[in-house]
């Protein structure tokens, strides 16, 4: 069984070392990959000799090292973690058991459930954010995720070789969690504790610019991924305009027969025309949508047997 710890990281001097010497305590067999982004302090050096893989992306940003990572390494289970000591790496060995024993595709190191982020971080716009993300994508998909935008994860080798990926940030984050839910792999949680960074060193994230690519993060996923309801929303929107606009001309029509608010009526035939068209586009987009998904699952069924051939070579 080969496992691999994959640590992208921009700028984490401070507290590398001690993330990698961790995670080599509770797993001493495992390869320990450091993808550093552009760093300007000595992550680098500092992970080479701590006895990591190291190895260099140069485009910025957390979804390109994870797309990165994802073609370049090849195990049974990875776990992904933040360098930033964030995170237990005793916690490793539950996250891994859930994905040996069958019970997930994608595990989650849930930091929220046990109140331990909430305690320890010292943003509370973060906080804020994390609520949002987190309601806004179960109430999309009617799940119960408690902790969406956590970076320590956990995957198999099925889940790895046939995800997509598409953020080029941290919205890598939210984009794995409405993955998993959409292509319907199995997903479990695990509560950890959460420590807020060590003194000295500061999160690369901004709450307002970050926040609101998040945002448009949840809105382009909700758009590809449930057109039909994402589309409905703004016919609606469009339909309940053009009434309020229509029902006075209508009722001036019917109690004088004529139209004197002639750009009135012009205007909510208009507006109704924009809500059957953007209803139809969700139609359209909604059978697209589906036929993709099945095009998804039969990709999926190939892999699986595949790497199932290949185990058995192995044997």
């Amino acid at each position: 069984m080969k496992v691999a710890v994959l640590i992208p990281c921009y700028n984490e001097e401070l507290t590398i070392k001690k993330v990698i010497e961790d995670f080599r305590k509770e797993l001493p067999d495992a390869d320990i990959y450091v993808y550093d982004n552009n760093s300007t302090d000595n992550t680098n050096q500092i992970a080479r000799e701590a006895g990591a893989i190291v190895r260099k992306e140069p485009r910025q940003g957390k979804g390109h090292v994870v797309r990165q990572m994802f073609f370049e390494i090849e195990a049974d289970y990875y776990l992904m973690v933040d360098g930033d000591d964030t995170y237990p790496a005793d916690a490793c060995h539950s996250l891994l058991e859930t994905l040996i024993n069958g019970e997930a595709d994608m595990v989650i190191g849930d930091r929220l459930s046990n109140g331990t982020y909430t305690n320890e971080n010292k943003r509370p716009m973060h906080n804020l954010g994390n609520n949002l993300v987190k309601n806004s994508i179960n109430l999309l998909y009617g799940s119960d995720i408690k902790d969406i935008m956590t970076g320590y994860r956990g995957f198999n080798k099925y889940f790895v070789q046939s995800y997509p990926v598409m953020s080029n940030g941290f919205q890598i984050e939210t984009e794995l969690s409405i993955h998993t839910l959409d292509k319907r792999f199995r997903l479990k949680e695990i509560p950890i504790i959460y420590r807020d960074r060590p003194e000295g060193s500061e999160s690369k994230l901004n709450t307002i610019s970050d926040g609101f690519k998040v945002i448009m993060t949840i809105i382009n996923m909700f758009k590809n991924y449930k057109p039909l309801f994402f589309f409905s929303i703004g016919a609606l929107i469009f339909f309940i305009i053009s009434l309020l606009i229509g029902i006075p001309v209508i009722n001036e029509f019917i109690q004088t027969s004529f139209i004197s608010k002639v750009p009135s009526a012009i205007l909510a035939v208009g507006l109704m025309l924009v809500a059957l068209l953007l209803f139809i586009t969700g139609l359209i987009l909604d059978t697209v949508v589906n036929n993709s998904r099945k095009d998804y699952e039969l990709e999926l069924h190939d892999i699986y047997w595949r790497n199932n051939q290949v185990d058995k070579n192995k044997k």
